[in-house]
C-alpha cells in the first residue's frame, strides 16, 4: 500500500526532484532553486496542499479557488507527477484517492484539473479514478505577462 502524506517544509528535498522532473515533462528548462523557492513559499503560506506518496514516489499539489454558483470552495488539482520507476504501481491512483479524502475534509463541492491533449496515460489513470471529462464548458486561458 503507498503511504501519502501532507507535505510540510521538512518534505521539501523530497518534492523538489519530482517537481522538477513535472515541470520538465510540460518543456520547461531544470529549476531546482527556483522549484524549492516556489515550493517553499506555497507551503509556508499554505496557498496549496501538497501531497506526497512515499518516500518521493511522486506527488500532487492542490490549490483552493471559490464557486460563486455553489458558494463553496473547489480545489484544482494543479500538479500530479509519478516517478518513472514508481509508474504501475498505483501512486498515481493513492494520490488522486488521496486528494478526494482531502477535498472531502475540508468541505470542498468538486476538484477539477486539466492534463494535455496528449497524455493518454493521464487521461487513463483520471478515468479509473472516477474523474469525468467536462463536455459542459469549454476552458480559456490568456497569457498576461
Amino acid at each position: 500500500m503507498v503511504q501519502i502524506c501532507r507535505a510540510t517544509l521538512q518534505h521539501i528535498d523530497r518534492i523538489v526532484p519530482l517537481f522538477d522532473a513535472y515541470r520538465q515533462f510540460y518543456g520547461q528548462d531544470s529549476d531546482l532553486d527556483g522549484a524549492r523557492a516556489f515550493l517553499t513559499e506555497r507551503i509556508a503560506r499554505e496557498e496549496s496542499v501538497i501531497l506526497l506518496a512515499g518516500d518521493g514516489a511522486g506527488f500532487t499539489q492542490l490549490y483552493p479557488c471559490f464557486s460563486s454558483v455553489r458558494m463553496r470552495m473547489t480545489l484544482i488539482l494543479n500538479d500530479l507527477f509519478v516517478a518513472p520507476e514508481a509508474r504501475c504501481q498505483g501512486v498515481g491512483e493513492a494520490l488522486l484517492a488521496a486528494a478526494r479524502d482531502h477535498a472531502r475534509s475540508v468541505g470542498a463541492a468538486r476538484m477539477t484539473l486539466s492534463t494535455a491533449v496528449d497524455n493518454s496515460a493521464a487521461h487513463a489513470l483520471y478515468v479509473r479514478a472516477g474523474w469525468e471529462r467536462d463536455a459542459q464548458f469549454h476552458t480559456y486561458t490568456i497569457a498576461v505577462d
